[in-house]
């Protein structure tokens, strides 16, 4: 992952098992080590990892090494010459760690995979976990075929209602004998419409979860259906297989219902609901397999131009252009297609309320394509840029200190080391806590001298305890499966390397997605 080699470890050379030589830094850390402006204490708080390139920023003459290149440490109790600079500033080179600014809590990014989401993307994915499985709009939980579970979004009864309202119209002049029955009959047909669309999810599902893919969850909403699958397939033919069983299975049901239709008599309700389920499948099956992003047909085009380019780039964004221009061709053609009779409705005024209704309809569907596109395209960048998080760059030089130490003792040693962090140890140098930045923030300076460490520290779980090695997804998927606000990273002989902050992960990730390709 990291090219920088073995200086990052811990010296044993009598500085409290610092690592590396304070002049020059930490070798690929994004924070300075040198002590600045030491007449008088600065901010070093979790604003300073922001990855490898946040000291770009820094520029004039804050280098504080009073000419002649040598840090010139001071205790965190010295009396000021001038007011610190404020909480938002950007750290600079020399910041410390006796005046910490305090950062809300900050949540592990749980939504970096992007999602597989077959005609109706959802929501681009969010920095900030869910606080349930279900995430934010989640709906009502139906059940957990496979163990992954199917919501169905409030939008879902929406769109019920209208199907119900237009099928009973329908049907009141096919069986006008039915009456008010009708408005059930619709019901019962827009709920196994909707169960349609829940086998073509799973269809999804049970192919990704073949090929080792975690989905996330499926959800029923307006107009279809969502499965998120958290990872990206390996290779362009399981994309393209994950992608057609989809439609594939829609055209199943449509045979299947079609078989049923041939069984019974025509002009009754079984005939009509049959009759109805077969066309509503087709349709499924023929949208979904148009060639553009984010529907099924979309994925499918970038697996072959995967395929031919060799980068999954490519294909993105081929396809993602391609939905893009679908998206327009639905806003225009479809009230055209309609208003000409071509998908078998009759010409009606161009002032009617059917005119009305094809453009709206046009509209949702050509927004939800051009969105469902672009978030496309969007995450594809994004993960060209997440190997640029490492736990090697983002990690702050820690201090260790036995859990009885004064906070004012530790802080002064990180400074003089220019470090960031503290870890507590036992007698014989094993890691037991860190010590938590909020919580150093809350004790004022005149009460440091008489606070241990212990009393601010977390303990180190078996989670919190994460490789210097890990970087990209393998990074994301660590820290999400034990949410923490720091970890202790470490070597891979075990030795203490630093402590990742969450919030300095969550900053290097928005800065990778504002950055171009």
């Amino acid at each position: 992952m990291d090219e920088s080699g073995g200086s990052g470890r811990p010296r044993s050379d009598g500085t409290d098992g610092l690592r590396p030589d304070e002049a020059d830094g930490h070798p690929e850390s994004p924070r300075p080590v040198d002590t600045a402006d030491s007449a008088r204490p600065v901010q070093g708080g979790s604003e300073g990892a922001e990855g490898p390139d946040s000291t770009a920023g820094t520029a004039g003459g804050d280098s504080g090494d009073g000419g002649d290149g040598t840090a010139r440490p001071q205790a965190p109790d010295a009396a000021p010459d001038q007011a610190p600079r404020p909480v938002e500033e950007p750290p600079r080179p020399g910041d410390r760690l006796t005046k910490i600014p305090q950062d809300p809590p900050a949540k592990t990014p749980r939504d970096a995979h992007p999602d597989y989401a077959h005609a109706s993307h959802g929501p681009a994915p969010k920095l900030t976990p869910p606080k349930d499985k279900k995430g934010p709009g989640g709906g009502l939980l139906m059940g957990r075929p496979f163990g992954v579970p199917v919501y169905v979004a409030p939008s879902w009864f929406l769109v019920a209602a209208l199907i119900t309202w237009v099928f009973g119209g329908q049907l009141d002049r096919v069986l006008p004998e039915l009456g008010n029955a009708r408005y059930l009959v619709s019901l019962f047909f827009a709920v196994a419409f909707y169960a349609s669309v829940l086998v073509h999810e799973l269809a999804h599902t049970v192919a990704a979860l073949r090929f080792k893919l975690p989905v996330r969850r499926i959800q029923l909403q307006f107009f279809g259906g969502v499965s998120e699958i958290e990872k990206e397939s390996e290779t362009p033919g399981r994309e393209f297989v994950l992608a057609f069983v989809g439609p594939l299975l829609s055209l199943v049901l449509a045979g299947v219902f079609y078989a049923g239709m041939r069984a019974v008599e025509p002009g009754t309700v079984p005939g009509v609901l049959l009759a109805g389920l077969m066309i509503s499948n087709l349709i499924v099956a023929a949208f979904n397999l148009l060639p553009g992003l984010p529907l099924d047909g979309g994925r499918m085009l970038r697996a072959v131009v995967w395929k031919i380019t060799g980068k999954p780039m490519s294909g993105t964004i081929a396809a993602a252009w391609v939905g893009r221009a679908l998206a327009i061709s639905v806003l225009i053609g479809l009230p055209l297609l309609n208003q000409s009779g071509a998908l078998g409705g009759e010409t009606q005024d161009i002032g009617g309320m059917d005119t009305v209704t094809d453009a709206l309809l046009a509209a949702i569907l050509a927004a939800i394509i051009w969105t469902g596109a672009g978030n496309s395209l969007r995450m594809a960048r994004l993960r060209e840029h997440l190997p640029e998080l490492r736990a090697r760059a983002l990690t702050r030089r820690a201090v260790p200190v036995e859990s009885n130490t004064p906070l004012s003792e530790a802080l002064r040693r990180a400074n003089d080391a220019g470090a960031r962090a503290l870890v507590v140890v036992d007698a014989d140098g094993d890691p037991m806590s860190v010590v938590r930045e909020a919580g150093i923030v809350g004790v004022p300076e005149h009460r440091r001298p008489w606070v241990t460490v212990s009393g601010l520290a977390q303990d180190i779980t078996e989670g919190m305890r994460i490789s210097a090695e890990l970087a990209g997804e393998e990074l994301l998927d660590t820290l999400r499966a034990t949410p923490a606000t720091e970890y202790l990273v470490v070597e891979a002989s075990g030795e203490i390397y630093g402590v990742l902050s969450a919030a300095d992960v969550e900053r290097a990730f928005v800065k990778a997605m504002a950055r171009p390709s």
